[in-house]
């Protein structure tokens, strides 16, 4: 119906047509669509995180095994809607808490790549199948990033000072009323509602340009299915820019319909979410390059592997 509603006003009540009526219904279609979805979904998991704290899952991960530890991490980087830079200061409440490095990173790298900002805008653009498999590889990807790095034993490559904690953590559950969970979720997603908005309709404006204006021929022949490399080009192409799943989902989208393989356009999202060169800038003060080097080696190759999976099945 939102469709239909936005055709007429664009093409009858407006009288647009050609290119520019293309990218208009595109933008105002996409920027509703997206901002109902991103409200609902965030709701819906923020609610859900009132009965959580970060201490309690720092103390439930302590004395786990290694891969219990991995897939919690990873799960607990879906109900954090954070960006690469934003996801740090957890990660270093990680290693104050003497989580096993591997562990933190499995976090590290979840959190922006699989949030529910990501998978709201994955499912309303894509539906279930893509978003469901993008979740699924998503997380093997922090999984297995995170198990590599945690059996290299790297941890004298931490530079700061890891203060030993006074005492235990203790796994308690949030205790709230329900009419007080209602308020905080919708504060909170109110609070990331207000950060994010404009990164949508940013991205929501690049991708409705480039839908109305950029030939299609254009980005099917340097990131077709004829170009061999196109998954790795995406890859290291992103990894420069730094934005959220907001503000770079939208150009997925566009970027499918003029042609580009969805695993390809996927990786592109992926490298600019999950690696960027501000967080490497910020975790240098944290752990070392050859640390970061192989942190972003190990993603980047996953993500890569990610991309080419997801041409062949899709």
């Amino acid at each position: 119906m939102w469709y239909e509603l936005t055709h007429h006003f664009i093409y009858d009540s407006v009288g647009l047509n050609g290119k520019l009526a293309q990218a208009s219904h595109f933008f105002i279609y996409d920027t509703a669509k997206i901002w109902f979805l991103l409200v609902t979904i965030i709701f819906a998991v923020s609610f859900l995180r009132t009965w959580f704290n970060t201490e309690y899952v720092r103390a439930h991960l302590q004395g786990k095994s290694a891969l219990y530890g991995h897939t919690v991490a990873a799960l607990f980087g879906i109900i954090t809607p954070f960006c690469s830079c934003s996801a740090i200061p957890l990660f270093l409440g990680f290693i104050q808490a003497r989580i096993p490095l591997g562990v933190t990173f499995s976090y590290l790298i979840s959190a922006p790549m699989n949030n529910e900002i990501a998978i709201a805008m994955l499912f309303g653009l894509f539906g279930f199948k893509v978003t469901a498999i993008y979740i699924v590889f998503g997380l093997f990807v922090a999984i297995l990033g995170g198990f590599i790095i945690g059996k290299l034993g790297l941890e004298k490559e931490i530079l700061m000072d890891v203060t030993p904690l006074e005492s235990e953590l203790h796994a308690n559950m949030t205790k709230l009323t329900f009419q007080a969970r209602i308020k905080e979720a919708w504060e909170y997603t109110y609070d990331i509602f207000k950060k994010i908005y404009i990164y949508v309709m940013l991205g929501v404006g690049l991708g409705a340009w480039i839908h109305g204006y950029v030939p299609t021929d254009f980005i099917a022949t340097y990131a077709g299915e004829g170009n061999p490399f196109a998954v790795v080009i995406a890859v290291l192409m992103g990894i420069p820019m730094y934005s959220n799943a907001a503000g770079v989902m939208p150009l997925v989208e566009v970027l499918t319909n003029k042609g580009m393989l969805l695993g390809t356009a996927l990786s592109f999202m992926m490298a600019v979410t999950a690696l960027s060169l501000p967080e490497a800038m910020i975790l240098k003060r944290i752990i070392s390059l050859k640390l970061i080097a192989i942190f972003f080696a190990i993603v980047g190759s996953g993500i890569i592997a990610i991309g080419y999976l997801f041409n062949f099945l899709l």
